[in-house]
């Protein structure tokens, strides 16, 4: 029976296994100051038809229903009525290059005040090491 009790044992430590604090995910922060990517014409058209579905299905709470109900109808749509829709589209999509134009030379600006920080931090960290060890030779000769 010792096959079984093991068994159990393994089943208790591993719903008792958390993961190490000091281990980093794989992906990096996000900014929350970097601006959004603008929403493609299927996006900007679905804004409309989510509130214009939600006026004539009040009682619909189902969001892959609507979401089915959208694709549907854009699917419909001709040419010339998508065009609304990819012109808001690309206004939204300059608008959003503009702005990351903007982040990308504040992040430069950003990288480059920090580098001069780091640098003042690490020359005051070596001092304070140096004057650690000069405390320490002293406490040691009394």
């Amino acid at each position: 029976m010792k096959g079984g009790k093991s068994k159990s044992e393994t089943k208790s430590t591993k719903l008792n296994v958390k993961p190490k604090a000091g281990k980093k995910s794989g992906k990096a922060a996000k900014d929350p100051n970097k601006p959004k990517r603008p929403a493609s014409a299927f996006f900007v058209f679905m804004e409309e038809f989510r509130e214009q579905y939600k006026k004539d299905h009040p009682k619909n709470k189902s969001v892959a229903a609507v979401g089915k109900a959208g694709g549907d109808k854009w699917k419909s749509l001709s040419e010339a009525e998508k065009a609304p829709y990819v012109a808001k589209a690309e206004k939204r999509k300059v608008e959003y290059e503009k702005n990351m134009k903007a982040y990308n030379k504040r992040q430069a600006e950003g990288s480059k005040d920090e580098d001069a920080e780091s640098d003042k931090s690490v020359s005051e960290v070596n001092d304070e090491d140096d004057d650690e060890d000069g405390s320490g030779d002293d406490d040691d000769d009394e």
